[in-house]
């Protein structure tokens, strides 16, 4: 297998010029797999199953509950990506700069998923599904800094379509593990938790990492240094700043539109346990077809013909119609419409908004650090959404049944989803928007 990107004699920051070969791509995308099944089989079916188990009282209680331990996990993402990204950038380990961190994470990551499985009250969830975020984000940073490392610009479309084909099929993957196999909340965290390590390990051993020599290490230095390295200001660097924006916009709008899914089929639909869990896989594998094609092949397009605005913009608006079906129409079928049209939308951002993003970075020293910063507009929103979903749904039930002598429970449900769906069009607009003024990417 040849994966080699880059000769040992080029300086780490330079950037890269050698095309990456089939294996590197291979190993880069299996390592993704076991990331994101890992990360999204949790939030889509294992998390909320389990808080479900452990919170007393109506869907409302249980809804904001899983928001809550979302969010916390949220916060603890804003610290950990760009403090992972700096760490790396100045790491001067013989294994590379980014290497240790991958395996570092791997190894947080998984065995805080194992743990969680044995979880039987709600702070401890909370606990160990933010120590489980915290890896998430060590090995996403570390891994995606290696495309700015090692991935020539007019291939970075085609590469970080591989980075969100796996998310799809992460997603389902885990899905049918647990629901196929039946297996129960321990063997599925189990299950999961062990993919994402071993999955990694590939990536870990037959791809290079250049070592950065101590007298090459960034200048910056100390606490405050570093602390003052985390903001970028937004007028001096505003394709960067523009960048940032649109992702935290398109990434809360499909947080909005995705992570109460499960609750829409089981309390917006009014399904079965047992049919949600069905439907939801359905859905899935809806939005899995799509997703890769999309993921793929408008990565590939968008590096032939050197255009990534185009394709960001026409994804954020694809997504922007699926919610607003769902918004305006609550119904089995128009959702299966929605997961084509999310499907198309939000592969097609992932792959080339991911690769748009290594071209607005302000600095080649601190490309994991700036990288970091990046993640934290698709880690943070998704972390968050749950929670501000669940809020906009409560909030807007209790609007429709507010003043009714007896309040109907489906009329508030229904009200409140398609508020939720609706607010999450509303986002992804924007986020298409923000994308407008950059100026230094076609």
């Amino acid at each position: 297998m040849t994966t080699s990107a880059i000769p040992v004699t080029r300086s780490p920051f330079a950037e890269p010029t050698r095309r990456v070969g089939g294996g590197w791509i291979a190993v880069f995308a299996t390592a993704w797999f076991g990331i994101w099944m890992a990360q999204l089989t949790p939030i889509q079916l294992l998390l909320p199953t389990q808080v479900e188990h452990e919170v007393s009282g109506n869907w409302v209680a249980k809804v904001l509950a899983f928001g809550i331990v979302s969010g916390i996990a949220g916060v603890c993402a804003l610290i950990t990506y760009p403090l992972t990204g700096f760490l790396s950038d100045r790491t001067t380990s013989r294994f590379g700069r980014r290497r240790p961190w991958i395996l570092a994470g791997a190894l947080i990551f998984g065995l805080s998923l194992v743990v969680l499985g044995v979880q039987t009250s709600i702070i401890g969830i909370g606990i160990f599904w933010s120590l489980a975020i915290i890896g998430f984000c060590v090995i996403s940073a570390a891994m995606t800094a290696t495309i700015s490392d090692q991935v020539p610009v007019n291939q970075r479309g085609f590469v970080s379509g591989w980075i969100s084909a796996p998310q799809a099929l992460g997603t389902i993957a885990g899905l049918e593990l647990v629901t196929t196999l039946i297996l129960t909340q321990f063997f599925g965290y189990l299950a999961v938790g062990l993919g994402v390590i071993v999955l990694a390990i590939p990536f870990l051993l037959f791809v290079p990492d250049q070592a950065l020599r101590k007298e090459q290490r960034p200048r910056r230095a100390g606490l405050v240094s570093a602390l003052q390295g985390f903001w970028i200001n937004p007028i001096q660097y505003p394709d960067f700043g523009w960048t940032l924006l649109g992702r935290i916009l398109v990434n809360l709008g499909n947080a909005l539109g995705t992570a109460l899914l499960l609750y829409f089929l089981q309390y917006g639909l009014h399904e079965s346990s047992t049919l949600a869990n069905d439907n939801l896989i359905n859905l899935v594998l809806v939005y899995l077809v799509f997703f890769i094609i999309a993921a793929v092949g408008c990565g590939l397009l968008s590096d032939r013909i050197g255009r990534r605005k185009v394709f960001v913009y026409v994804a954020a608006y694809l997504q922007a119609v699926a919610a607003l079906l769902l918004g305006l129409v609550q119904d089995y079928n128009i959702a299966v419409i929605g997961a084509a049209l999310l499907g198309v939308g939000y592969g097609c951002y992932m792959a080339v908004d991911q690769a748009l993003a290594t071209q607005v970075l302000p600095d080649a020293h601190s490309r994991g650090k700036d990288l970091g910063i990046m993640n934290i507009a698709t880690a943070v929103p998704q972390a968050f959404g749950p929670l501000i979903g669940a809020l906009i749904v409560l909030w807007f039930a209790g609007i429709a049944t507010a003043g009714q002598a007896v309040p109907s429970t489906n009329a508030g449900e229904s009200a409140g989803f398609a508020a939720l769906f609706v607010a999450s069009g509303v986002f992804a607009i924007l986020g298409g928007l923000a994308m407008v003024p950059i100026k230094s990417v076609k």
